[in-house]
């Protein structure tokens, strides 16, 4: 077995290997780059090296570095993770030729599966449901419109070398079909530096479900089940689990057999997935297979016991694999959740910064975080921006999903926005508990983004009582505090009113020995915790029902987080909460006639000059942010008063780019 292995990535999929090396009793190398100097994957390793500045292309992406810091540290094999340079075919043959082991598959298989063209004409050849579309290279837009005609609209418009949702694009008709293939030949050039497109039908309500292939050196190929991965927005995976509550062991079976087939057929040793989209008939096609490890095996392991990193490694030190098909059992459920430093509130606009309050859920039999920030370190702008991997596993779904539910609610995050009233709002979701999702439904459900209102407490007076406890706590503090004067002693009384989302809720809260009762509209609330004051955590029962709820004191005013939904909640007197009524809030100034930059980004495109007449729909301007071209349309008529920003510009959130009269 190898004694010694480098890590060619970052963050929490570098933890992650980590852990398992050094369970198996490996020492680890972790490279980093300048602005990673501090990062938990560097803390967590047995030696570590710099190999350049911030920017991936002058650091991660460098192969030559990684080769040298193997050379120089001894390190006799490497783990790529996942992006970066885990599907480099020229990586895997310099290493190679430098003799050292990479663990994952031949350059063949990477070769073969990276070209999205190439690998499903395999697929065809090997027996492989394929979608219905056109192969081969697109030539232009109209090229594109002749060939969207023959298959018969809706289409997609997909990039060759693309992933990760980068030049991708649905058209429904001939003018869609000819601005998504400049929009995806765009993408694609700036992504990949590979501007060909290909076309295929699109699926309607489609479900993306995958399934995870192991394959040795000595020929033994087995799948282990497959993950559910439909919950996605902008073709971004957010939730996944597995197994499926969609998939029926026959179907299964088939498409098992077809993942391996195809893995047989790139002579594939390593552990990969072979991506399919099924329509809501069960009939499954081939999409895409990835010759890494991903994102969400976690909860492929939770549900099969078994460790996939350590099961690369065993195989790339040419070990057969110690498991047989009919020795694989998919046992209770597993789901994950994508814990993003962003703000769902702002169309989930990246967020930086640094971590001022960092605490996961404990771990557990049900709970597994997969993480690689700490409590004071920083979220960077240069790298993706998750914070960690949330997973739950129960005997059944449903118990699964009641400890993501509790899980989210421990979640503990301050510094930048995060995702997890998001995350909680679709482990609430009507249609995610019953199962009746697609890759579509995140789109459908929330067509106009993600709003504090897309969130309601489904029993609000649980907010009410726990406000109401806390505030209690508070005043019984203060009551107590010695060298009062006679007379003039601090008294607390039984009677206050809870102002929250507008609303006046008159309550009577009264302490009795370890809990608090609180009596709102005829109804007692039996509040038991042992909350302390500066906890973020309020841990307790209300009723006998269990519960965590996010407590921040701000002042006069409680924010409460559970279940998604936030409250900004005051406690006042009957009087103080007369007053209220009457103060004035400020309204925040009128920006309607500015084009304002929806997120921070590169200003590739005005399409516009002052004083251009412009439609509604007309395209005003185009954002690059993330490697997306993102593209800022007119919302009604008018005439441009003033260009702001010119092209080439770097734009802040909420920037000016046009005036309008």
């Amino acid at each position: 077995m190898f004694k010694k292995i480098l890590i060619a990535n970052r963050g929490e999929i570098a933890c992650r290997v980590i852990k398992t090396a050094r369970r198996m009793g490996i020492q680890t190398v972790a490279v980093f780059s300048e602005a990673d100097r501090d990062a938990l994957h560097v803390e967590m390793a047995d030696e570590t090296v710099c190999i350049g500045p911030p920017p991936t292309a002058q650091s991660y992406l460098v192969m030559e570095r990684i080769i040298q810091a193997c050379k120089d540290t001894g390190a006799e094999a490497v783990h790529p993770g996942y992006g970066f340079l885990s599907e480099n075919a020229a990586f895997a043959e310099a290493l190679d030729q430098a003799g050292i082991a990479f663990i994952g598959p031949r350059r063949h298989a990477i070769v073969s599966m990276g070209d999205k063209i190439t690998s499903k004409k395999l697929a065809e050849e090997a027996g492989v449901n394929t979608i219905p579309g056109y192969t081969g290279v697109v030539r232009d837009a109209e090229h594109a419109v002749e060939i969207a005609a023959g298959i018969g609209y809706p289409v997609m418009l997909k990039a060759s070398a693309g992933g990760g949702g980068k030049g991708m694009r649905v058209a429904w008709n001939e003018a869609e079909c000819r601005e998504g293939f400049e929009r995806a030949t765009s993408e694609a050039r700036s992504s990949f530096g590979d501007d060909r497109v290909f076309i295929e039908k699109y699926i309607v309500e489609p479900r993306h479900i995958e399934i995870q292939v192991l394959a040795d050196g000595h020929g033994n190929v087995i799948y282990l089940g497959e993950r559910e991965c439909s919950l996605q927005r902008r073709h971004q995976k957010v939730i996944e689990e597995a197994p499926s509550s969609f998939i029926d062991p026959e179907t299964r079976k088939a498409m098992g057999e077809q993942a391996c087939t195809l893995a047989r057929a790139v002579n594939y040793q390593s552990a990969g997935t072979v991506e399919f989209i099924v329509d809501r008939d069960k009939n499954f096609y081939f999409l895409e297979m990835n010759t890494r490890l991903q994102v969400e095996h976690p909860v492929t392991e939770l549900v099969t016991g078994l460790d996939l990193v350590e099961l690369m490694i065993r195989v790339a030190d040419g070990e057969r694999l110690p498991l047989a098909q009919a020795d694989v059992t998919l046992t209770g459920w597993a789901i994950e959740a994508r814990v993003y430093a962003e703000d769902p509130f702002r169309n989930f606009l990246p967020s930086v910064g640094r971590l001022v309050r960092y605490a996961p859920p404990q771990e557990g039999a049900h709970v597994r975080v997969d993480t690689g920030v700490y409590e004071g370190g920083e979220v960077s702008m240069f790298y993706d921006p998750m914070i960690a991997k949330l997973v739950t596993y129960g005997s059944t779904r449903d118990q699964a999903i009641d400890h993501m539910r509790t899980a989210l609610d421990e979640f503990l995050i301050h510094g930048v926005s995060h995702n997890m009233s998001f995350l909680s709002a679709l482990m609430m979701h009507p249609r995610f508990v019953e199962g009746r999702i697609s890759t579509n439904m995140i789109a459908e459900e929330y067509p106009d983004g993600f709003h504090p209102a897309d969130v309601p407490h489904d029993d609000p007076a649980l907010l009410v009582a726990v406000a109401a406890t806390v505030h209690r706590r508070y005043m019984d503090l203060y009551a107590s505090i010695s060298g009062q004067l006679k007379g003039l002693e601090r008294k607390v009384h039984d009677e206050w009113v809870v102002v929250m989302g507008g609303e006046e809720f008159p309550v009577v809260i009264k302490p009795v020995e370890d809990r608090c009762l609180v009596t709102h509209d005829g109804e007692t609330y039996e509040v038991v915790s042992d909350w302390h004051f500066g906890q973020p955590l309020f841990r307790g029962s209300i009723n006998g029902q269990l519960l965590c709820m996010q407590v921040e004191r701000d002042n006069i005013t409680y924010r409460l987080l559970h279940r998604g939904s936030q409250a900004e909640v005051k406690v006042l007197t009957s009087r103080t909460a007369e007053l209220n009524r009457h103060m004035i809030e400020k309204e925040p100034p009128d920006m309607s006639r500015f084009l304002l930059s929806p997120m921070p980004g590169l200003l590739v495109r005005v399409s516009v000059n002052a004083g251009d007449d412009v439609k509604a729909g007309e395209e005003l301007a185009v954002v690059e942010a993330m490697k997306m071209e993102n593209v800022l349309r007119a919302a009604r008529d008018g005439v441009v008063k003033a260009v702001m920003a010119e092209a080439g510009a770097s734009l802040a959130v909420d920037q000016a780019i046009i005036e309008f009269e």
